[in-house]
């Protein structure tokens, strides 16, 4: 199916305290990557908004604290619910805004789907404890709210990566802010509607728009206590710092310039599919595809195939268009600049041909690079787009000391049929998810996703079991009633 633009510009204001309100600062337009036509305008709150809007988050959170988690799961799951009558329709506001293909934009949500059923198992998985420690003493815990929580999420999963926080965060107790990015506020938009929808009480979900100055009065307010962000390394840290200074707990995801270990005893299918997919699978602009392949010995035949199943892509149709005109330009003076520095391009995304009617959008093709160098910027870069640079390697052992020098630490996989070979990676690659013949390692709840190094700032991570310790508190209770004949030192 293709992606089908808004007939008329959507209108997206600002959610507070359960009502949809214009900013005062400013309505700037929304543009497709599809056709760069205006497809909707969003407006920016004033500081005073801002403050408005999180003074009722912090009273809704109160009474929405107090509904057993049976009764907060029960909204989530008519939440579910509605995304899923309305799966359709949202695909393809976020396919017109951020680019994807409708295929991609429709999948990206029911990633978002798998954590908010995760989140509806948190009622009956994580139940607390108690235990007699000693005689006539008993030590329990419970699980408690931080109060209210932000997100900070990017411009290509729009529906995906807010899912990520959302229900979790909801199930926990939490009032949730959430700041999208202001080039995709149309998925913001539907999202917010579908949780009022699905009965959430006024103020606990709150939408405020805008760049760098809602972002900054929103980890500044002192009633937010915790701050996710997803997006470049350069604003994780940031964020990261300016949260922490203010001694609020943060989570900031950042860049990442991933590897793929090419093997000759790969399957030549297998690798070349998967690899393929992962460099131009939602044209490149995604944290977790493949930028440089370390082709390790002889593996011309494996290349070859990756290069078919690129170039057999139709744009539009399999793949999709780039956020703005000024990421297209930085690519193709990135695949420019790569070319004069030495390397070979055997597959030129440059030459694409832009769908019919759609010639005004950001369009590039897959751009396979051959005979990159391992410290240029092809190599250690992230470019964000449909590039793959391909790094040929003596071994296995020269391939992972290149691995290991970038910075960045989000993903790495590895493609052969030899187990041992496989652990190798897995056990030495410095990142926090890796791949055995999977080109985007992406966990399935409940286990968690993040990455390491500079693509991650901030302890633990941000969906699965792992994320419930940072959106909530855990309090420790010791209780005793009466004097035992029997006195120990523990009692």
């Amino acid at each position: 199916m293709h992606t089908i633009l808004p007939k008329e510009p959507v209108i997206c204001h600002n959610l507070i305290n359960g009502e949809w309100v214009k900013g005062e600062t400013g309505n700037p337009d929304v543009f497709s990557p599809y056709n760069g036509k205006k497809i909707g305008e969003v407006s920016i709150p004033s500081e005073h908004q801002i403050d408005a809007a999180l003074k009722a988050a912090a009273e809704a959170q109160v009474l929405w604290a107090k509904a057993p988690i049976k009764e907060r799961s029960q909204i989530l799951f008519n939440f579910r619910n509605i995304l899923i009558r309305d799966m359709d329709q949202i695909a393809h506001l976020k396919s017109a805004e951020c680019g994807k293909t409708f295929s991609e934009a429709k999948a990206g949500l029911m990633k978002g789907i798998e954590v908010l059923e995760f989140a509806l198992s948190i009622q009956n998985l994580d139940l607390g404890g108690k235990v007699e420690v000693s005689r006539g003493v008993t030590c329990e815990y419970r699980r408690e709210p931080l109060g209210v929580v932000a997100n900070i999420t990017p411009f290509n999963f729009p529906a995906m990566v807010p899912m990520w926080t959302i229900p979790i965060c909801l199930a926990l107790g939490n009032a949730y802010v959430w700041k999208p990015s202001d080039k995709t506020p149309l998925t913001a938009l539907k999202i917010a509607n579908a949780l009022t929808e699905a009965g959430l009480p006024k103020g606990v979900f709150t939408v405020l728009h805008g760049g760098g100055f809602t972002v900054d009065a929103i980890i500044d307010n002192p009633v937010v206590k915790a701050v996710g962000f997803v997006g470049s390394t350069k604003v994780a840290k940031i964020v990261y710092q300016r949260a922490t200074n203010l001694g609020k707990r943060a989570l900031a995801l950042g860049g990442a310039k991933n590897h793929i270990v090419l093997l000759p005893d790969a399957n030549t299918e297998l690798s070349g599919m998967g690899i393929s997919d992962s460099f131009t699978g939602c044209a490149g602009q995604r944290c977790m595809a493949a930028s440089v392949l370390l082709a390790v010995g002889n593996v011309d035949q494996h290349i070859q195939k990756i290069v078919e199943r690129a170039s057999s892509l139709k744009l539009g149709s399999d793949m999709g268009a780039l956020i703005t005109k000024s990421q297209k330009d930085f690519l193709v003076d990135a695949i420019t600049k790569a070319e004069k520095a030495g390397a070979k391009v055997i597959l030129d995304g440059r030459k694409a041909v832009a769908p019919a009617g759609m010639e005004e959008g950001n369009w590039i093709g897959p751009t396979i690079l051959d005979n990159v160098q391992p410290g240029s910027e092809a190599a250690t870069v992230e470019l964000f787009g449909p590039i793959l640079s391909i790094v040929h390697c003596k071994d296995i052992s020269e391939a992972m000391k290149i691995e290991n020098s970038v910075e960045y630490g989000n993903a790495c996989s590895v493609f052969t049929s030899s187990g041992p070979l496989a652990d190798r990676v897995v056990r030495q690659a410095s990142t926090g998810m890796v791949g055995v013949n999977i080109g985007v390692p992406v966990p399935r709840e409940p286990f968690s996703f993040g990455g390491t190094n500079a693509s991650k700032y901030g302890h633990g991570d941000i969906t699965g079991h792992h994320s419930l310790d940072f959106w909530s508190n855990v309090k420790k209770i010791t209780t005793k009633w009466e004097t035992q004949s029997d006195n120990n030192w523990m009692s």
